[in-house]
């Protein structure tokens, strides 16, 4: 697929809570083919603190109103300079980087989306294209409290959604593995994105119920094209990048299960 660098323009900035911010850019062309699991490297003016550019998942693309949508978490300086763009400002982005969440075959297949925390970004447009294909996905949704559940309305748009907090204020009170959803039904298969201990405890679940897995990585990447290898994962395969041979691996891959 296609590599862009691109200046696209602001329409909106949308603080969701205190802690993340969805960013809607878009261009004076028609916005390039992007896939589910790809990612864009942003570069941050105006921060004197952010030397690299930041990877943000895709979280989701209006092709009809040709807009590209950034789900960023207010983490550092660099996020936050983000988080304080205007409509009409321009941020320079390269993408779509990355490989892809593999599709369903058939629209019969179940496929169980499993986010946490900011996590939840790149499934909303999985999501979407599953819905696209005739299929109905089933999204799992974890997080602290009813307060950190992100773009809930957006995910029912696009199938079942259920959710787990850790204070039980929404859902079922835990986590995304001790929901009941788990013990009573089968999935063909399981696509993760949030924090590494959550996509581990999904990896082991899934391997012990012979689900194929599929998890998305966050590590640290600055360059977005294999050249400054900050991003480098152990694996089955060897040491790879993330940013080049990722973010999304067949859990059997990882290193995770031994």
């Amino acid at each position: 697929m296609k590599k862009y660098c691109l200046q696209l323009k602001v329409t909106a900035v949308d603080f969701l809570n205190d802690r993340y911010v969805l960013i809607r850019l878009t261009d004076s062309q028609p916005l390039p083919e992007m896939a589910p699991g790809q990612f864009v490297e942003v570069r941050v003016d105006h921060s004197p603190t952010t030397f690299l550019r930041r990877p943000i998942s895709i979280n989701f693309v209006d092709y009809a109103k040709n807009e590209l949508w950034l789900l960023v978490a207010v983490v550092g300086d660099g996020t936050r300079c983000m988080s304080q763009l205007k409509p009409g400002d321009m941020l320079d982005c390269v993408f779509p980087l990355g490989n892809t969440f593999t599709m369903p075959q058939t629209p019969q297949q179940k496929y169980l989306l499993v986010g946490g925390g900011v996590g939840v970004a790149p499934l909303l447009y999985m999501g979407m294209k599953i819905k696209e294909m005739g299929g109905e996905p089933t999204f799992l949704l974890g997080a602290r409290s009813a307060k950190d559940l992100l773009e809930i309305e957006l995910f029912e748009q696009y199938g079942r959604v259920l959710v787990t907090t850790e204070d039980g204020t929404a859902g079922e009170k835990g986590y995304v593995t001790n929901h009941s959803v788990l013990q009573k039904e089968h999935f063909d298969m399981i696509c993760t994105c949030g924090p590494q201990p959550m996509m581990v405890a999904v990896a082991r679940y899934a391997e012990k119920a012979n689900i194929v897995c599929e998890a998305s990585l966050e590590n640290l990447m600055a360059c977005g094209i294999g050249a400054c290898l900050c991003c480098v994962e152990k694996t089955t395969k060897g040491n790879l990048c993330v940013c080049t041979e990722g973010p999304v691996f067949n859990t059997k891959d990882l290193l995770w299960l031994n």
